[in-house]
């Protein structure tokens, strides 16, 4: 079969011309010490059961995905050596993390305030990627990336929501946006009305009949990484 042009890359390493395979990231397993009762907390946070496999002696596998996730988590008998609860730094990524933190305090989950970093990696606060130190509340200046709230399991394993309502530039390939669910959908859109009633109020208040084109050209920029328009 014919290979694309954009398909084919130069191998760092080798120096040779290579097919692009894609590596869907599919699996995250996490280790537990009791399965039953984490597949009760797993469900209640809302995820989808996808499989709970007992073979009736030594092996157990069951599977949740969470709610627009193409990646998944599974835990159960003789499925990891590592240790319960030692899991951490789990993220979620999510579009409004005020939001999130909410669903899971409607559903009876303990989740803490959302916080910021203080821009250090050292400090008393538990690790993760932007640092140590937490500060009450969402980033002042609302940057994506920049807001988080965190839960555990029961086992003590740890969940971060991360805020994400633009990525960096090349990590979405702009000619190819999509959403995972509904919901992100409409928080983007709802997003792109308050961009363009701004540019409504720059352009003299008058309506934008092209509005659509407007959105549209917002909600690729703010996938893609790209500069936002005005």
């Amino acid at each position: 079969m014919a290979i694309l042009k954009d398909e084919v890359r130069s191998d760092d390493s080798t120096g040779a011309n290579v097919a692009k395979v894609d590596m869907k990231f599919e699996i995250v397993v996490i280790p537990v010490s009791d399965i039953d009762r984490a597949k009760e907390f797993y469900a209640s946070l809302g995820w989808r059961l996808d499989a709970d496999y007992d073979n009736g002696s030594d092996f157990r596998v069951i599977q949740f995905t969470p709610p627009g996730s193409a990646c998944s988590v599974i835990f159960g008998r003789n499925v990891t050596a590592a240790a319960p609860g030692s899991a951490q730094g789990l993220y979620l990524i999510v579009s409004d993390v005020a939001a999130a933190r909410n669903a899971l305090l409607a559903r009876g989950i303990e989740v803490t305030e959302v916080f910021h970093g203080a821009g250090t990696y050292s400090g008393p606060d538990e690790p993760y990627l932007f640092g140590r130190v937490r500060v009450n509340g969402p980033d002042p200046e609302h940057r994506s990336y920049r807001s988080f709230a965190s839960f555990h399991d029961p086992d003590g394993n740890g969940w971060i929501f991360q805020e994400i309502t633009t990525r960096l530039p090349g990590r979405i390939d702009s000619a190819a946006t999509s959403f995972a669910s509904a919901t992100d959908l409409a928080t983007a859109l709802r997003r792109a009305a308050a961009a363009h009633g701004e540019h409504e109020k720059r352009t003299g208040g008058q309506r934008d009949e092209n509005w659509p084109d407007w959105y549209s050209a917002y909600m690729l920029a703010e996938q893609s990484g790209k500069e936002l328009p005005q």
